[in-house]
């Protein structure tokens, strides 16, 4: 459920898909190698191939680009792993943002500290949390399928849960990565679903 959009993620439909595709990979190289505070469009015109002209006209600033490149990953195909268990699936959930949250520097931990300075990059930013906690949902369905969990719990609070202590450690307190905290934020995650913490009351 990382909000880092992978290079690349636009599906291909003609000259401007591609441009489109062009650019938001070169966003995301741009902010993996350099950070959101040295994004600029023209280095983003440069590394794309794209004319700078064409990058002003449709992106007209970083704010632009990267509300775009939030966008995009509606369009991704990412879905959660599928492990057998609500504990294994969650836990593989959490490495997934570990790993996103302690790129160096982060693109996730850009566009997350973007949103804080743009409105209009915190709206694009829940759209995207919106889009991936509905992927996520499947995780819960297979659970209650599975009979591991009630079909009345609230899948959002749950996955809430169980991925929140890697943004609080991570992001929020900026502590080292932790190889064994998205297993334990899982379990713990499990265990609270387990007591009935999460149901729709």
């Amino acid at each position: 459920m990382s909000p880092a959009p992978p290079p690349g993620s636009v599906r291909p439909g003609g000259r401007t898909a591609r441009t489109r595709a062009r650019v938001l990979a070169a966003v995301s190289a741009e902010l993996a190698e350099n950070g959101y505070d040295a994004l600029t469009v023209d280095a983003v015109a440069a590394r794309s191939g794209v004319h700078r002209t064409t990058v002003y006209r449709r992106w007209r600033d970083v704010g632009g680009l990267l509300t775009d490149l939030l966008d995009a990953t509606t369009a991704d195909d990412w879905q959660p792993a599928d492990t057998g268990s609500l504990r294994g699936d969650l836990a593989a959930l959490n490495r997934e943002v570990q790993a996103a949250l302690t790129e160096r520097p982060s693109v996730a931990a850009a566009v997350i500290a973007a949103s804080f300075r743009s409105a209009e990059n915190a709206r694009a930013l829940r759209r995207m949390w919106q889009d991936r906690y509905a992927r996520c949902g499947v995780i819960v369905d297979r659970a209650v399928e599975r009979g591991e969990l009630p079909p009345d719990v609230d899948a959002r609070a749950l996955l809430v849960a169980a991925t929140a202590p890697l943004y609080h450690e991570l992001v929020l307190l900026g502590t080292p990565p932790d190889p064994g905290l998205p297993d334990r934020a899982a379990e713990s995650a499990v265990l609270a679903a387990s007591a009935g913490a999460f149901t729709r009351s």
